[in-house]
């Protein structure tokens, strides 16, 4: 008989290192879209896009470190790390793209990148535990 473990149901609205790590990753894309403006207008905004693209890199890496910390003790579903996985991939991709000097794929990507950010903080959030996964 093997004994199956949960993780106990959060508050709602009570963020936790996830929430946390998924709020950092998309206020540094926010910054990002700021830096992504005066980097056409202003000779210090390519510096700052820089120093943004490395902090939503590592913020990136760290939603994936959170969700497989908030999976592996309860055994719970796979698919924050999996959502999270994908979105490191994307960061990847942006970066490639950023690099490349490929505007085209650069901007919207970011764009989406933004709001699946927006929407994964939403679901950390949301009143119903069971919504997030």
């Amino acid at each position: 008989m093997s004994a199956q473990t949960t993780t106990a149901p959060t508050a709602p609205g009570r963020l936790t290192f996830q929430g946390v790590a998924i709020a950092l990753q998309t206020l540094s894309l926010l910054f990002q879209a700021v830096t992504a403006g005066l980097l056409l207008s202003t000779s210090y905004g390519e510096v700052l896009h820089g120093v943004g693209a490395r902090v939503m890199y590592g913020a990136s890496m760290l939603y994936v470190l959170a969700a497989v910390l908030a999976w592996r003790p309860g055994g719970g579903s796979p698919r924050p790390v999996l959502h999270a996985s994908g979105f490191l991939a994307l960061a990847s991709l942006q970066v490639v793209t950023g690099i490349a000097h490929v505007p085209g794929l650069h901007v919207p990507l970011g764009v989406v990148m933004f709001g699946l950010s927006v929407l994964a903080l939403h679901r950390s959030l949301a009143a119903d535990p069971r919504v997030a996964a």
